[in-house]
Formats: structure tokens, sequence, C-alpha cells
């Protein structure tokens, strides 16, 4: 292979794992202490989450406006709490499939709204490759070729659990569908009923009265 298809497969792979790795670095303005805004993302189990967010300060507002945060699992479990903090850094891996929770918002003697940016990796985003390559003595194409190929299993795993939601929304929607129709014939046989005794008790009215 010459030197220029070398070059140009390397770049290919590298372009290809950062368009994979999912990295999201958020700019958020907090309003006043009485607001709160909060991130989720959706994660399967056993996955790597990396958080780290700063106060990004005003040089003529002294001190630094401080924050709280707070990390929550799908469950309401708290994996990160924080407060009166300029900054933080929350890491854990996921023992819980579903929606994860984390909320900023101004400490209650702060002024005015406050900006701050949040870097959240999950997954092979969140995976120390220069540990790895000092590790494993892995350079260049070797070790972009192990990006990918942990890429690829993150892709892998992703798509089984779209496929198990999928089979589990599946099942939830046949059996509310089931249910559905026993509650629509139960209201047409409580409705029927219900026209039935109404047409005896006028016949027995109508009766009473001599009309027919």
């Amino acid at each position: 292979m010459s030197i220029m298809g070398h070059r140009f497969w390397v770049c290919t792979l590298m372009i290809f794992v950062a368009i994979i790795q999912k990295g999201d670095a958020i700019w958020m303005s907090l309003p006043s202490a009485s607001s709160t805004k909060c991130v989720t993302e959706e994660i399967h189990n056993n996955v790597v989450v990396l958080g780290d967010y700063v106060v990004i300060s005003d040089d003529n507002v002294h001190p630094t406006p401080t924050i709280s945060a707070k990390v929550t699992s799908p469950y309401g479990n708290t994996l990160h709490s924080n407060e009166n903090a300029t900054h933080g850094q929350f890491a854990f891996t996921t023992n819980e499939a579903g929606l994860y929770l984390a909320c900023f918002w101004v400490d209650h003697h702060g002024t005015g709204a406050v900006s701050m940016n949040l870097d959240w990796k999950t997954g092979i985003a969140a995976k120390d490759w220069e540990s790895v390559a000092r590790k494993e003595k892995i350079e260049g194409v070797e070790l972009e070729l192990r990006k990918l190929e942990g890429a690829v299993e993150a892709i892998h795993e992703n798509l089984l659990y779209l496929k198990n939601r999928e089979a589990e929304m599946r099942i939830v929607n046949e059996a509310t569908n089931s249910r559905v129709a026993l509650y629509s014939m139960l209201s047409l046989a409580v409705c029927v009923g219900v026209s039935v005794l109404q047409i005896m008790h006028l016949k027995r009215f109508f009766q009473k009265k001599k009309l027919i």
C-alpha cells in the first residue's frame, strides 16, 4: 500500500471513531436560585459515564457564583451530589438501564444567572485511551483500530439494547391493546345492561299508568 493510501485509511478510521464516540459538551445558562436545569440521557446497563462541569465566571463578578449539582439513576438513586461548588466531576458505571438525570441550580446566595459548561461522556468516549496505550504499548494505527473495535462493540451493545427495548414495548403494547379491548367489551355490556333496565323500568311505568 502506498503512503498516500495508508494515510487515507488512517484518517478514515480516525474520522469514523470520532463520529461514533459519544461525548457532549453542553453550555448551560442557569437562571436564579429558584430554577433548576437538567440534562437527561438514556443509557443501558454496564456503561461508564464521566462528567465534568465548571462555572464560567464573569470577570466583573466576585466572588465566583456557586452552584449545586445532583445526578440520579432511573430509579432515583443519588450517584453524585455537590453543593456550593464552582466545579465538579462525577464518574460511575451504570447498573440500571434507563434515563439518567443530571440537575444543576444556582445556590440560594447567588445573584442573577450563571453560565456553566458540562462535559458529559459515556461508553467508548469515556474510556482512558492514553492509559490503554501505555499499558499495552500500542500507538498509531493499532491504537485507532483498538478504538474502532471498541466503537463497534458499543454499537453492537446499543443495537441489542434497542432490540430488547423494542421487544418489551411490543409486549406492553399487546397487553395494553388486550386490556383496552376487554374494557371496551365491559363498557358495551354495561351500556346494554343499563339500556335494558331502563326499557324495563319504562315498560313497568307505562303499565302502571295503563298507558300500554
